[in-house]
């Protein structure tokens, strides 16, 4: 799809209905719910998805967040993501890094 297809795509979506606030608050219930789930691990997460806790932060500094890298990660985990890291990020497993790899080819390019 090319980004003329993709920007078309996203114009027909209902979801570009939803209500700014509605959505902004279903994104604070997702980061939260991130945030209580910290044994939900991000190679877990890209596993099955294709995305994590980093992409959101990617995904808001996309958005138009003025901090950097580092200061989106930590709005999204609540914490400095270094900090969030030696509490509850466990050594990735060949497998999960395998289902990572597999289930990021299927973002199509993005994620």
């Amino acid at each position: 799809m090319s980004c003329s297809e993709n920007t078309n795509a996203q114009a027909n979506d209902p979801l570009e209905t939803l209500d700014d606030a509605v959505a902004a608050a279903a994104f604070r219930r997702l980061v939260r719910h991130l945030r209580h789930r910290h044994d939900a691990q991000n190679i877990d997460l890209m596993g099955l998805s294709g995305f994590c806790r980093n992409c959101l932060a990617d995904w808001i500094r996309d958005a138009g967040f003025a901090g950097d890298k580092a200061e989106a990660r930590a709005l999204i985990c609540g914490m400095p993501f270094d900090e969030w890291k030696d509490r509850y990020q466990t050594e990735a497993t060949p497998e999960q890094m395998a289902r990572m790899t597999e289930s990021l080819a299927k973002n199509g390019g993005s994620h």
